[in-house]
């Protein structure tokens, strides 16, 4: 089904260049800028689709940003806007890294770049948590304190109980849709 979105499906070198900027924009933190450049800026994706999707991405193996890509650019135009989307998100980066990991291994002990690499990873933990409340925002509607309990009962049971993600993320999930069918 395609996406009831204010924009037209992007061309295959618009998907490339979407996800080329993102990633140069959004080194270490891509899921906010993911959201923000195709929900808000392109229109691509409607939110609930976005999260939609993200949340059936998170299941899969691999990162999360990987699977997204692949999954928006096969929406749009089938295993071509795949690899379009794939390669605009890792292309570029790619290249960065590799002349990065040549500085840091230069530079990498002096202590003003040790700060500074402390300082972009605080920025992107705030990125997270920001993009966290935007996406949570529409989950909220209607019955605002179920996501908030499964939240609750996943922290709980991953940080205070200590038990297994391959048990925890199955039998929250189908008590959730349980109880949102339930709810309908």
């Amino acid at each position: 089904m395609p996406p009831a979105t204010a924009a037209p499906a992007p061309s295959l070198i618009q998907l490339y260049l979407a996800f080329q900027a993102i990633s140069l924009r959004a080194f270490g933190g891509v899921l906010p800028w993911t959201r923000y450049e195709l929900v808000e800026r392109r229109r691509w994706l409607a939110e609930e689709e976005f999260t939609a999707l993200l949340g059936v991405c998170q299941f899969l193996p691999g990162p999360n940003i990987s699977n997204l890509s692949v999954a928006i650019g096969t929406r749009f135009h089938g295993p071509a806007g795949a690899l379009a989307a794939f390669f605009g998100l890792y292309t570029l980066p790619m290249v960065i890294v590799l002349v990065l990991a040549q500085g840091y291994a230069r530079y990498g002990s002096v202590p003003a770049i040790s700060g500074a690499l402390n300082g972009v990873a605080a920025a992107a933990a705030g990125l997270i948590a920001a993009m966290a409340l935007k996406m949570a925002q529409p989950l909220l509607k209607g019955r605002p304190w179920l996501p908030l309990a499964f939240i609750a009962l996943t922290f709980a049971a991953q940080v205070g109980l200590h038990l297994s993600l391959l048990w925890t993320i199955p039998v929250l999930a189908s008590l959730s849709i349980l109880l949102l069918k339930k709810g309908e």
